[in-house]
């Protein structure tokens, strides 16, 4: 596993793990990394200092100076407890209590119900990127959530 820090086009900075760099690689070149904070998905690395372990307990590395230039200094991370991750919390409970979780068949079950085959209600799912585009140019009313669901069918 590797951890990137990334920067959105928007200017948002946070950090998320990876399998491998050519893992990050082929999500990014797809599209399917997308800003934890807004959602863009013009996403790059950003610069960050590599973390190294040594066996030898007693060696400290050194604080990094604070940039001299604010515009240099990078952009809270988040947490836990910060206000973007307590709001993405009460999403994903909300659309988890009130939409139906419809897996990989959710570009089919969306497409049905826009054509009015399949009764309305509120769904949530994957698909993949071709497919979501279809959905969009086919003017069907989909948005990307800012969480992966935790529920997935085997």
């Amino acid at each position: 596993m590797i951890r990137y820090d990334l920067k959105c086009a928007e200017g948002h900075r946070f950090d998320s793990w990876f399998q491998s760099s050519s893992a990050y690689d082929k999500l990014a070149a797809a599209g399917m990394v997308s800003c934890a904070i807004c959602g863009g998905t013009k996403v790059e690395k950003a610069i960050m200092a590599p973390r190294v372990s040594t066996s030898d307990k007693a060696s400290v590395a050194p604080k990094a100076e604070p940039a001299s230039d604010p515009a240099e200094s990078p952009a809270p991370k988040l947490t836990e407890n910060s206000d973007t991750e307590k709001m993405l919390t009460e999403m994903r409970k909300h659309i988890e209590k009130n939409a139906t979780y419809v897996g990989g068949n959710f570009a089919t079950e969306a497409r049905a119900q826009h054509l009015g085959d399949a009764p309305e209600r509120a769904i949530y799912g994957e698909a993949k990127p071709e497919d979501v585009k279809k959905l969009i140019e086919d003017d069907v009313p989909v948005a990307p959530l800012p969480f992966t669901p935790t529920r997935k069918t085997s």
